[in-house]
């Protein structure tokens, strides 16, 4: 489980691609490396990675996940590049604060930036996302971009588009701030959300049978 609150933003060290699969690499901060293990979940732009191999080095933990076919495929992972910077967050502990909303890591795929608007101290980015999981998506409520729990400021379904408001300290943090037109991130719609719209749809379906 994760919390949608990005603790930091690592450039990644190494990609190798392989038959079907990549493996890549970064160092966590001395600040968010206690207690990693082999097998320990952590979320890389959002997507859930089970750390597959680790020692130390001179800045910190380095780390290294694997990304299958399916996960390259429905991701923006497959854009790494050595330098890419990612936005980070290790698993949630037991009774810790969700500053977010809860996040499972699973990525139901990616949307492109389709408009960057700024001014003082503010930053409107719009996604295009012509996808399915868009139903899920509702004005005000929650969506993780890239691993960040952010609010939906507009939303217009006859464009397939969405936009959140960035804050600086948001844009700071995270690697918003790097985001060009068309670039893809990736997107976890809140899951209380997808349930209800679910639900309803079935329900809604059984009655159109029980009337015919």
């Amino acid at each position: 489980m994760y919390t949608g609150i990005v603790q930091a933003v690592c450039p990644l060290a190494f990609v190798d691609r392989e038959p079907n699969l990549m493996r890549f690499g970064f160092t966590l901060p001395p600040a968010i490396a206690d207690e990693v293990t082999l097998g320990a979940s952590i979320a890389v732009n959002g997507c859930c990675f089970t750390v597959t191999d680790m020692s130390q080095d001179r800045e910190g933990l380095a780390v290294t996940f694997d990304a299958i076919d399916e996960t390259q495929a429905l991701t923006n992972v497959k854009h790494f590049k050595p330098g890419t910077l990612v936005n980070v967050e290790r698993s949630a502990k037991q009774n810790a604060e969700v500053g977010g909303h809860v996040l499972s890591g699973h990525i139901v795929g990616t949307a492109s930036v389709s408009d960057i608007e700024r001014d003082e101290n503010r930053c409107r980015m719009t996604f295009s996302a012509p996808s399915p999981w868009l139903k899920y998506v509702f004005e005000k409520g929650y969506v993780a971009v890239n691993g960040a729990s952010l609010t939906v400021a507009a939303l217009d379904r006859e464009k397939s588009t969405f936009a959140v408001n960035l804050i600086p300290e948001t844009l700071e943090r995270t690697n918003f701030s790097l985001l060009k037109i068309q670039d893809l991130v990736n997107i976890e719609v809140e899951s209380q959300t997808q349930v209800i719209v679910d639900t309803v749809e079935r329900v809604m379906a059984e009655r159109l049978l029980e009337k015919d």
